[in-house]
């Protein structure tokens, strides 16, 4: 008998490589500074200043602004503050929950000496016709920071731990819209 060549073995492996080059192709994987929910049609984002649904002051426009500079940092996008009729999508946000809550005790005054922050924010990406291209109703994020009572080192920690926590923020939520599969 002659020998032959049996070409059911490269087949088989031509088709798993096949099917392998498929199945990445299809999983999302996608250059970074690109968005995975955005539509190429969006050029332009209009980032309007955040709602804030809490007594905190000033919460809202320091989450706005860490949001436009990451925003910026990564993608190619024209940013608008504000809202805007020419902007091919806005981005909304609410903060809504603010918490500061006393985590240890100074036992010689009674006072506290560090402190927890919790935020909870949700956030909405829309394009000009209304459509949802994004959202996520439950950002959470906390951040620690320490006070003491020396008035010749005092320095109030509270608003860099805000700093920190919107910094925080802007960088999930800008990967989970450009970078989510």
């Amino acid at each position: 008998m002659g020998r032959g060549v049996d070409y059911g073995m490269g087949r088989g492996i031509a088709t798993v490589l096949l099917s392998c080059l498929v199945a990445l192709a299809g999983c999302g994987y996608h250059a970074v500074g690109t968005a995975a929910h955005l539509p190429q049609t969006v050029h332009t984002l209009a980032v309007p200043v955040f709602q804030n649904d809490t007594q905190s002051y000033h919460t809202e426009v320091l989450f706005t602004q860490a949001v436009i500079k990451e925003l910026s940092s990564r993608t190619s996008y024209r940013l608008i503050a504000g809202h805007s009729a020419n902007a091919d999508a806005t981005l909304d946000g609410t903060i809504t929950s603010f918490r500061v809550t006393p985590l240890t005790y100074n036992s010689q005054t009674g006072q506290s000496s560090s402190f927890l922050i919790t935020i909870q924010a949700r956030v909405k990406l829309v394009d000009r016709d209304g459509r949802v291209l994004y959202q996520n109703p439950s950002y959470l994020f906390r951040q620690q920071y320490e006070t003491t009572q020396d008035l010749v080192t005092f320095i109030q920690e509270n608003g860099p731990a805000e700093q920190r926590l919107a910094t925080d923020f802007a960088q999930s939520v800008v990967s989970d819209i450009l970078e989510s599969f």
